[in-house]
């Protein structure tokens, strides 16, 4: 074979070989579907276009930009919605307490509002160093002045926020007006009648027993249900009316200690068990909170005139604002606690502000049944249980845990002619009361607990007693052998026999003396 046979023979051996490596590298992958050749034909037409300088150093990124390139017009571009936070969504509700609406006048914000400047309380509260904060203390103020506008209350006030382990409440006390007492009748009404309901289908067991006559609730206006009460949980959200406290509700309260969860229809699980859900628990506790802890200047408020007999002996529960109160001057009311007092009636042992006689059954005139029953209905009564009058002075409080109840200050040393009397109490933690001239207030920020008196620290254990001393008396003998006790009964029955030889010879020397 001559040179140029030789040379076609090899030329088509490499066309061969170069379409089969072509046919390898127009293979398809099977992950992103694309081939090696066009790859390599793209990459080259970037590099002559481009020229970088060092193509050697940057080819492989060169590489990794002309695959993203072609799955860059796959892509979608769209985004999806960022999700809305719980932030978010109270801002929004927030929002609608900065709008004005465009009907009202200045005349009508000129007139006298139901609701106390909050900014001229959250600024002397922040001089006592106690409140809420600007911020909250403003969202606070909107959202009180909606509500009043909203519901037509004559009387509104802050009264302060209890917290929860989930979220807090925020407490507005407002004066009842005529016509709720029908929606509480109405609901009570409702609740007995699904009872009867409930019995009808299911009829329970007679039983002959008969409980203990209840005690019954105070009516809407007066004693501890004087006031009617309203929780919040955020500025912007709806308000929730409580509902009426019962002395039934008050007296457990007292003996249990449960958190707020910041759900008011959360069960209230203790011992004993109380009556009603976390609503009816936390107005149980606002209850006992203003009781305690609601003062105000002596000579601010005086009592009012009520319409009977002057010689009756029952505690009044109703008062007015002295229109001759001149103010207090700040230094005083700081040192003494007989410048402040109490004008919300004490909660009795029963659960009341006022005591009732269950003894009593109304209805009794005529006595048809013989003197036999007569003398059965004459039981000793009881004693009326009688509180503190309404306006007694803080310096008569008792103390509780060797800790005094108040603790007053002046809000600054430095400003004296500027600074406000500040009230804390430590029965309650978080109640405040100020005072400055002829104008006063009262606050609670917590957890609504009681102060039940430091934690209980266990005694100390003893010492180690010591060890028993070692000695004969004590000592554990080690048990004989065999051949010891072998020779111990030999050695007893010899004494036995010399003993029993001596007593024949004495036996006979006694009858020859005979």
């Amino acid at each position: 074979m001559d040179t140029a046979e030789r040379n076609q023979e090899e030329s088509q051996q490499r066309l061969q070989t170069a379409a089969s490596l072509k046919a390898f590298m127009m293979k398809n992958s099977t992950e992103s579907n694309l081939n090696l050749y066009d790859h390599l034909t793209t990459l080259l037409i970037k590099v002559m276009d481009e020229q970088p300088h060092n193509v050697v150093d940057v080819i492989e990124d060169m590489s990794r930009d002309v695959k993203q390139g072609l799955f860059k017009d796959k892509q979608s571009t769209l985004r999806d919605l960022p999700q809305t936070t719980p932030a978010e969504l109270l801002a929004e509700q927030q929002r609608l307490l900065f709008s004005r609406p465009e009907e009202a006048d200045q005349e009508e914000e000129l007139m006298e509002t139901p609701l106390p400047n909050v900014n001229e309380i959250g600024f002397y509260l922040e001089q006592a160093g106690v409140g809420l904060g600007r911020e909250e203390m403003q969202r606070v103020f909107l959202a009180l002045k909606q509500f009043v506008e909203s519901q037509g209350l004559l009387r509104c006030r802050l009264w302060g926020k209890i917290l929860g382990t989930e979220s807090s409440y925020i407490v507005a006390e407002a004066d009842y007006r005529e016509g709720e007492e029908g929606e509480e009748e109405s609901i009570e009404e409702e609740e007995k009648e699904a009872e009867t309901q409930e019995n009808e289908m299911d009829p329970l067991p007679q039983s002959t027993y008969k409980p203990l006559p209840a005690v019954p609730k105070e009516a809407l206006g007066s004693g501890a249900n004087k006031f009617v009460y309203y929780v919040c949980k955020e500025p912007g959200l709806p308000w929730v009316r409580l509902p009426l406290v019962t002395p039934a509700q008050i007296t457990v309260a007292r003996q249990i200690r449960k958190f707020f969860t910041g759900r008011l229809d959360a069960p209230i699980v203790s011992y004993p068990p109380f009556p009603g859900n976390e609503a009816n628990y936390l107005r149980a506790q606002i209850a006992r909170i203003s009781a305690g802890t609601h003062v105000s200047p002596q000579g601010f408020y005086q009592a009012g005139e009520e319409e009977g007999d002057e010689e009756d002996e029952s505690p009044r529960d109703s008062y007015e604002v002295n229109p001759d109160f001149e103010g207090v001057p700040v230094a005083e009311m700081a040192d003494s606690l007989s410048t402040w007092v109490h004008h919300v009636q004490h909660i009795l042992q029963q659960g009341r502000c006022t005591w009732v006689n269950l003894a009593a059954k109304p209805g009794d005139d005529s006595n048809e049944e013989g003197e036999a029953e007569e003398k059965e209905e004459e039981p000793d009564e009881p004693e009326p249980e009688v509180g503190p009058p309404l306006l007694t002075p803080l310096s008569q409080d008792a103390e509780m845990f060797n800790t005094p109840p108040w603790t007053s200050k002046v809000s600054s040393a430095l400003t004296s002619q500027h600074a406000v009397a500040v009230l804390r109490s430590n029965l309650w933690p978080g109640a405040y009361a100020y005072a400055c001239g002829k104008k006063f207030e009262n606050i609670y920020v917590g957890w609504g607990l009681k102060y039940t008196g430091e934690g209980y620290s266990p005694p100390v254990p003893p010492l180690p007693q010591r060890e028993y001393p070692s000695g004969p008396e004590i000592t554990e003998a080690l048990d004989p052998s065999l051949e010891e006790e072998q020779a111990l009964k030999e050695a007893l029955e010899e004494q036995q026999a010399a003993q029993e030889e001596m007593e024949n010879s004495d036996e006979e020397e006694e009858e020859d003396d005979d």
